[in-house]
């Protein structure tokens, strides 16, 4: 058993009949090769980790009646410091951790599966990294591919934010530059949940909703489709359905980053402005 600087981690954390004071971080002396006691807390809490990680496999096989997995990579420090974590959706335990944000990473995941265990999962959720996907295609032969709901909410978010800049230009280069000046500072009023909002981002928000119907709109959408995965089975599959035939005929234009500052619709209509009134009598 190793020992670090006079303490046996084993020791560490049965009780005591009268426990003392953490003793104060010191710094080593320059140029001294000594640990600090900081440094000792981390190594020996590394160590207790370990050991509890350890004795919880040696109980338990975590990859025992797996069947529905979702794969994410998580940023945990700065300079593109990646965890490539995989968690078990039916219990929500977190099963598998490693540094690392590349197909060799996840590969030693499947290799530690092993192609049996692998043949059973029939569900891998994911983002759109086209190496993930065919990572989890080649070792889970009867799995169904999903994307996961936080990226999907996320990219609805950043279409959101560009219907936003859309809106916005085209207001100023309509001559509407008072207008478009009301939609300053909007930016996270759209982004976060309603019962996250601040007073003053509830009352922007209020202003979109009354003052610029496209905008609005688009909110809406993005709210709905957060719905949408808060929900399951039929029901989630049913609001899908409507999210989806409510996308096609919004009225927001594809290429809502585009210079021009109106568009015919599908059905043949008059023009309409990036508020959603006709461009005869613009309203934001």
């Amino acid at each position: 058993m190793e020992v670090l600087g006079g303490v046996d981690p084993i020791t560490v954390g049965r009780p005591h009949s009268a426990p003392s004071p953490s003793p104060t971080p010191t710094a080593s002396p320059a140029g001294s090769n000594q640990p600090t006691t900081s440094s000792l807390h981390r190594r020996l809490d590394k160590l207790i980790a370990a050991r509890v990680v350890a004795e919880a496999q040696e109980l338990r096989d975590p990859f025992d009646g797996l069947s529905r997995i979702g794969i994410d990579e998580i940023s945990y420090r700065r300079g593109h410091r990646y965890l490539m974590v995989v968690v078990d959706h039916d219990t929500g335990r977190l099963v598998w951790a490693k540094a690392g944000h590349d197909r060799a990473t996840l590969q030693e995941f499947f290799d530690l599966l092993g192609p049996e265990r692998a043949a059973k999962i029939r569900l891998v959720s994911a983002d759109a990294a086209e190496w993930i996907g065919e990572c989890a295609a080649t070792n889970c032969m009867n799995a169904t591919l999903c994307l996961d709901p936080f990226h999907i909410v996320r990219w609805a978010t950043g279409a959101l934010d560009v219907v936003r800049r859309w809106v916005w230009n085209t207001l100023r280069r309509m001559g509407l530059a008072g207008r478009a000046k009301q939609l300053k500072n909007c930016r996270y009023a759209l982004w976060k949940n309603p019962e996250d909002l601040t007073d003053r981002q509830a009352t922007k928000l209020a202003w979109i909703a009354k003052h610029n119907h496209r905008l609005y709109r688009a909110y809406l959408l993005k709210e709905q489709l957060r719905l949408v995965f808060q929900h399951r089975g039929v029901e989630a599959v049913s609001m899908l359905d409507a999210w989806l035939e409510w996308a096609r005929r919004c009225q927001i234009p594809r290429s809502s980053s585009s210079t021009t500052g109106s568009r015919s619709t599908e059905r043949g209509s008059s023009p309409v402005s990036p508020t959603g009134s006709p461009t005869g009598s613009p309203r934001a």
